[in-house]
């Protein structure tokens, strides 16, 4: 079998085995990222093994670039199926509870208005939030390989100075709920932009109430 032929059969082969994930909220089909980082990655070491050994017999070659290929795809495939299994238990577990789950990649954004987590000026963690709050802990304490930057954003109503302050202070806040939840502390990265990061005009109190949120970023270390 020539090289581009080769390749024309393994690749597909490999997407093949788990390449479309079905998503219970949207009802889409959709290949995962761990499927592409499997592609890619056996891809290059399939490449590689092609270019090895050029003496062995066709039957030899192949064998060699198909074990090759799976070990491959199994390297490229880790984080992107990791993150996959972890966003599949958040979505589970935050359906209608009003938390954003957003996918960027290999990262994982959870967007958490305030309306649903303070009170108006406060830093204060509303009680009826706390429990959703344990729950995202429990999570993020078994999918342990993830880095979770904690930053807290306002609108542009009142100072900067105040806004600084008050978004550093949500920020902080949720950070204590996860590791009161077992949490490791030296996985959480705090910060509070104020009003310097809106993901919408403040022209509306639609507008603002969307600007104010507090968001953890789960980014994978392994």
């Amino acid at each position: 079998m020539n090289k581009k032929r080769f390749f024309s059969v393994i690749i597909p082969s490999l997407l093949l085995g788990a390449c479309m994930t079905y998503d219970p909220y949207s009802g889409e089909k959709k290949v995962s990222s761990a499927t592409k980082g499997a592609a890619i990655g056996a891809g290059i070491a399939a490449l590689g093994a092609f270019a090895a050994n050029k003496d062995d017999s066709a039957r030899t070659r192949n064998e060699r670039i198909l074990k090759t290929a799976t070990a491959g795809a199994a390297i490229g495939g880790g984080a992107g199926y990791y993150m996959d299994r972890q966003e599949a238990k958040l979505r589970h577990q935050l359906m209608n509870t009003g938390v954003q789950v957003e996918r960027v990649g290999d990262e994982l954004i959870l967007v958490m208005p305030s309306n649903i987590t303070f009170s108006v000026n406060s830093s204060n963690i509303r009680p009826d939030f706390g429990d959703v709050l344990q729950s995202v802990a429990l999570t993020l304490k078994e999918f342990d390989k993830t880095q979770i930057q904690v930053s807290g954003h306002t609108d542009s109503s009142g100072s900067d100075s105040y806004n600084m302050m008050l978004s550093k202070q949500r920020a902080q806040s949720v950070a204590n709920v996860l590791s009161s939840n077992s949490v490791s502390t030296q996985r959480l990265i705090i910060q509070g932009f104020g009003e310097t990061q809106p993901i919408v005009t403040n022209n509306s109190a639609a507008g603002k109430a969307s600007n104010r949120r507090v968001e953890l970023k789960l980014v994978p270390t392994g």
